[in-house]
Parts: structure tokens; C-alpha cells; sequence
């Protein structure tokens, strides 16, 4: 038995999981934690991760270790996304992170994160074909899958966070900014030459923008009881539209307002939503599956698997037994 925390640092947020991974591969969560710690914040075209935001961070994670630090038999896997990617401060922020929490952070390039994206639907969800679209506060990452099998993917260097900051007012958009806005990804999808293979499949989303649809949708059904409980959730792209319609013409008060959108999110979800209505629109997909299971839950299926392999191989090497020459 092993206990396994998961640091996940992404450019909005930094999470924890935790579970208990048993001899047979089995497992148990044990415990889970967000903090909006918001990594990317005006790193500008400089790309500097700054001392507000490194600050928060580093607190967030001593915060997480002392959760986790006194349980037996630990493996601890930490890594972060875009907004520590692309950091010309990267290895200073790491070094600093490690001095003061004792905690080495893996610096995952847009390929792995998208391939942890695939793994953690595929073992969570009954998906056959189909686009995965996981909006992060600095990156985006797209998978097309096929026969459940994982064909292209790419991480776009852009988010939530860093699309805002360019090219939006945090208030009332005006009509010009969404239009550049919109321009832009276009553009930007216009460069992936088999994203088109994904015309009229769904669009299985990931990320704190993309599951807000969800909440919200739930969260004003007054028969649903368990708002947050998204994984598997479907909408249509003419329930998709209306909310983000309301958003729109919504200032930044009004937003915060929503129910089941986070008053910390509020200001950057107008640019968080953006990459999916230009995609769906794009792809004619006429609906979104939610999921909850993404990075965190791909790197545990990775962990389960070789725990799997090497059951495998012990069994193989007792069935032989001992070899003599």
C-alpha cells in the first residue's frame, strides 16, 4: 500500500489529490484541495512570473504539504503547466519553491498535459469519439479522439487568464475586443490542420471556465440537489449559448452574482469560455460532455497501471520460478 499525492500548479489554480493505492491496484481517495492562486497573473510580454503571485503560490503549497506530509509509504508527483512553461523566471521560481517547501516541481510540456487530459477521461467517461478541450488560465489543450483512442493533440498557449489580460476588459467587454478576441482563436485554430476531423463530434471539456457552464446549468435546476456533481453532464450547444449570452451582458458585479459561478472567477470568464464558443461554433458540435477527471486522474491511472505491471511481472517471474544454468 502506498499513499499518492498529486500536486497539480496550474496557471489559475493549484490542486491536491491524494489517495491510498492498494497492493491490488485498487485505490481510495483520501483527500482533495483547490487554491485560486492565480501563477500567471500580469507576467505581461515579458513572460515573469511575479513576486505577488510566487508568493501565493508557495504559501499554497506548504499549506498542501502539511496535509500530507506525516502519512506512510508517500509518493508525491508535482508538476505545473503553462504559466511555469513558459516563465523566463522558470528555474528560479522552481529552486525557490524547492528552498522553501522541500517540494520538486515537474515542469510538463502541452503534449503531456494533453495526453494526462486523454487518460483521465478515457478511464472515467464512455467516450468513442470526440474533442477534448481542457481551458486552463494559460493554455489550452485539444485532443481529438477516435475509436477511444488518442489521435492528435496540441496545448495552445493560451487561457482564461492570459486572454483576458490581452485582449478584454475584466468589466463589459466591448463588441470590438470580442470581436479581435474571437478573430484571434480563429486564427489560432485555422493552424491545426486535423482539427476540422473533429466537425460534428461533441466536445468533452475540462477546466474551471468550461465546467462553469455545467454548474451553473445545474445550479438553476431546482430537481438537482447536487449542483457541483458535473462528470458526465451534457448540455446542448443552445443551453452552452444562452449562458454565455447572459454573461455578455452582464458587468462584472452582475457576474459575480450568477449562481454557480465563483466570484474569484468572474472576471476572467468571458475570456475562459472563449476558446469553446468559437470551437463549438467552428466544429458545429452540438453538445458538451463535462468531466471532472483530467490531469490529476491521468497521472493516478499512470500510477495504477504500473503498479498493474508490476503485480504482472511478479506473477510472471513466480509461474517460472528459479533458473539454473
Amino acid at each position: 500500500m502506498e499513499n499518492f499525492a498529486i500536486i497539480d500548479l496550474g496557471s489559475n489554480s493549484i490542486r491536491l489529490e491524494v489517495d491510498q493505492i492498494n497492493d491490488d491496484a485498487s485505490y481510495q481517495p483520501i483527500l482533495e484541495e483547490k487554491e485560486v492562486v492565480r501563477l500567471s497573473e500580469n507576467m505581461g510580454p515579458e513572460n515573469t512570473l511575479k513576486r505577488p503571485a510566487i508568493d501565493r503560490t508557495i504559501e499554497a503549497i506548504a499549506n498542501f504539504k502539511s496535509k500530507f506530509e506525516n502519512l506512510p509509504n508517500l509518493n508525491i508527483k508535482a508538476i505545473c503547466t503553462a504559466a511555469t512553461r513558459n516563465a523566463t523566471n522558470q528555474a528560479e521560481f522552481l529552486e525557490e519553491v524547492f528552498d522553501k517547501t522541500g517540494i520538486r516541481l515537474e515542469v510538463i510540456t502541452g503534449q503531456q498535459e494533453a495526453h494526462y487530459d486523454y487518460l483521465g477521461v478515457i478511464n472515467s467517461l464512455p467516450i468513442v469519439n470526440g474533442i477534448i478541450m481542457d481551458t486552463g488560465g494559460a493554455s489550452t489543450e485539444l485532443v481529438l479522439i477516435q475509436n477511444s483512442e488518442e489521435i492528435n493533440a496540441i496545448s495552445i498557449p493560451q487561457g482564461a487568464v492570459t486572454l483576458t489580460e490581452a485582449q478584454l476588459d475584466t468589466d463589459v467587454p466591448s463588441a470590438s475586443q470580442l470581436f479581435q478576441l474571437f478573430d484571434h482563436l480563429n486564427t489560432i485554430y485555422n493552424d491545426i490542420w486535423w482539427l476540422n476531423r473533429g466537425t460534428n463530434l461533441p466536445i468533452i471539456a475540462l477546466g474551471g471556465s468550461n465546467r462553469t457552464l455545467a454548474k451553473i446549468k445545474r445550479r438553476n435546476d431546482d430537481t438537482i440537489k447536487e449542483w457541483e456533481d458535473i462528470h458526465g453532464f451534457h448540455m446542448s450547444i443552445q443551453e452552452v449559448k444562452s449562458i454565455f449570452i447572459n454573461m455578455l451582458s452582464s458587468n462584472l458585479d452582475e457576474r459575480k452574482n450568477i449562481s454557480g459561478l465563483s466570484k474569484e472567477r468572474a472576471d476572467i470568464i468571458i475570456g475562459g469560455l472563449a476558446p469553446a464558443m468559437t470551437l463549438m461554433r467552428r466544429l458545429n458540435s452540438d453538445r458538451m460532455i463535462f468531466s471532472k477527471r483530467g490531469v490529476r486522474f491521468g497521472i493516478l491511472h499512470e500510477r495504477l497501471a504500473n503498479v498493474r505491471n508490476a503485480n504482472h511481472a511478479e506473477d510472471n517471474s513466480e509461474e517460472t520460478g528459479p533458473r539454473f544454468n
